[in-house]
């Protein structure tokens, strides 16, 4: 190896050594025998046990319908079905989340409500975060009795709601506390969530990927 060479190449490998991990997009493909069967990147579908490890995803736990996985020292629970799942792109800061559009262009993931986990769509016309009443009652949200009463304007004509703000709503390694949110009398494929926990967000698409950077 030359002279001229050596520098160059040890300067190039200083360089890859500072420069943070790559995101690893990661799916649940199934639940095998009590092993997660992951795709990493889009690859081949791989079953991994708990304390496993697959092109550096870790396998926390596995439960009937869902995973909890670690890649670069974040956690997040995957559920079964849903659509592939960025992680490991935070690079320590804890204010960055990315998130995968599914095959209909939703951008759909998992995250938790006042410490249970739920399953989020994100919608930038919804004012508040919205809660179909079965999820608020599996959440534990006693909206009824905290929560103000309203009516809503749906597509259906006038519902009833109940208006409350949540302890917080956590999205990868993102919390926010006292969140406005709306309990609806009638259930909701997943929960929406909506500008009031947006607006802290400086929101980027690029194809498939949106960013939320949490503002200063």
């Amino acid at each position: 190896m030359t002279r001229t060479l050596l520098p160059r190449l040890c300067a190039a490998l200083a360089l890859a050594a500072l420069m943070p991990a790559q995101a690893q997009n990661v799916a649940l493909a199934g639940i095998l025998g009590g092993k997660a069967l992951l795709v990493v990147n889009g690859g081949t579908p791989r079953a991994v046990a708990a304390g496993e490890a697959h092109q550096g995803v870790r396998v926390l736990s596995v439960a009937a319908d869902s995973a909890m996985l670690e890649v670069a020292g974040e956690r997040r629970s995957l559920q079964l079905g849903q659509g592939p799942m960025s992680m490991g792109s935070l690079g320590g800061t804890g204010q960055r989340v990315v998130l995968k559009a599914d095959a209909r262009g939703h951008f759909i993931s998992s995250g938790q409500i006042n410490g249970r986990v739920m399953q989020y769509m994100v919608d930038t016309g919804a004012t508040t975060v919205a809660i179909g009443r079965p999820d608020a009652q599996r959440m534990g949200l006693q909206f009824e009795q905290e929560g103000q009463s309203v009516r809503m304007n749906t597509a259906n004509g006038v519902a009833q709601g109940w208006r409350m703000r949540l302890d917080s709503v956590r999205v990868g390694d993102v919390e926010l506390r006292g969140v406005d949110a709306i309990v609806t009398a009638e259930p909701m494929p997943f929960v929406l969530l909506g500008n009031s926990f947006l607006r802290e967000f400086e929101m980027s698409r690029n194809g498939d990927e949106m960013v939320l950077r949490k503002r200063r």
